[in-house]
């Protein structure tokens, strides 16, 4: 008895393959693009397709959320810098507090994985705020 191969199940395979890697991405949970808020304000991260872990993980699909405040996504593969513009969560942290002096803020998050390298621009999100 040998099955014939089904057209439809490869295309539903690949629709499912190519779904799961559109599923991936990150967010502010809060605050949102545009918001006005008073410092200390408190930062959420949230992330879809991928799960968070502590630095030194290297499971696929795995990593930890790093905010860059005025700094823009990292390129794909490239280490993380650790300072004032670029924090790292890399307990797995999913929200912090942040203090920052009256202003407009650019704020990105970049996913990174266990040896924060960036995912890059497609694990990335920015917004901007005002803080008062």
């Amino acid at each position: 008895f040998i099955k014939k191969f089904s057209p439809f199940f490869a295309l539903a395979s690949l629709a499912f393959v190519c779904q799961s890697a559109w599923a991936q991405s990150v967010d502010f949970a809060e605050p949102k693009d545009g918001d006005v808020v008073s410092s200390p304000f408190k930062v959420s991260f949230a992330v879809s397709g991928m799960t968070v872990a502590p630095a030194g993980n290297m499971t696929k699909d795995t990593g930890h959320h790093h905010l860059l405040i005025n700094a823009s996504a990292i390129p794909e593969g490239a280490g993380i810098p650790a300072d004032d513009a670029h924090q790292h969560f890399g307990k797995g942290q999913t929200e912090t507090q942040v203090s920052l002096p009256p202003g407009r803020y650019k704020l990105s998050m970049q996913f990174g994985n266990g040896a924060h390298q960036s995912y890059g621009e497609k694990m990335s999100k920015t917004i901007e705020i005002t803080v008062q």
